[in-house]
């Protein structure tokens, strides 16, 4: 991949087969010839964040390694970045689709499958807000379980997305969101009360334990309560 050096690594996953996972090799990789990143408004700063390995993406794919098959379910996973937790899932034969903004992310997606010798994978360009609607392959449909890890980094005062969680969760359907304490879970929280989604949060904080870093953080976990 020219402009930019990557590094491949081996991810281990409790309950799945080791992943190869091709990344970034550090925070300072940039290469934007052809000005796709600034025409969707991504800093040279921002836009290295999606091709690294991030702890609450872990978090994500450990969970979905243990989480009960469910036959015709159909899972999103929203700011996917590497796509660790889509990789986890689609290894294990779940239907899902994996999401991101960034002009690389389907690229290094793909190539991650190629690396695990996996099929090539559903993927769409999600992006809430008001550009959302424009984008070319927009996430589209209804999805039975949505998921994401660190995805409120922003205080998000317009609730993109919350609107963006309600239209495309199904009846049902679950959202899962591994936050890692950035600040904004109860204005979150809030603004999926609008759309009558509860939440119960679980946390999950641990020590460091041999090759595990310390982690603090909760998984959200997010159901639509039904109309009155």
């Amino acid at each position: 991949m020219p402009g930019y050096l990557t590094k491949q690594e081996d991810i281990t996953i409790t309950g799945v087969a080791d992943l190869i996972i091709q990344s970034l090799l550090d925070k300072q990789q940039f290469a934007d010839p052809l000005g796709a990143a600034e025409a969707l408004g991504i800093s040279s700063a921002a836009w290295p964040l999606f091709g690294l390995l991030w702890p609450s993406g872990a978090q994500l794919a450990q969970r979905m390694a243990s989480r009960p098959l469910l036959a015709g379910e159909r899972v999103l996973e929203i700011g996917c970045g590497l796509g660790l937790a889509s990789l986890v899932c689609h290894r294990r034969g779940m239907d899902v689709t994996a999401s991101d903004c960034h002009p690389l992310a389907q690229q290094f997606l793909q190539e991650n499958a190629r690396l695990n010798g996996l099929a090539p994978m559903k993927y769409r360009t999600g992006q809430w807000g008001s550009d959302a609607p424009t984008l070319a392959n927009a996430v589209e449909g209804q999805f039975d379980l949505i998921m994401g890890s660190d995805v409120l980094y922003e205080r998000d005062a317009r609730a993109s997305l919350a609107t963006f969680l309600d239209h495309h969760a199904g009846d049902g359907a679950q959202i899962w969101i591994v936050d890692p304490n950035r600040g904004n879970r109860s204005t979150f929280h809030k603004q999926m009360a609008v759309h009558r989604f509860e939440v119960i949060e679980e946390r999950l904080d641990h020590p460091a334990l041999d090759d595990r870093p310390a982690y603090k953080g909760r998984l959200l976990v997010y159901e639509r309560k039904a109309a009155a």
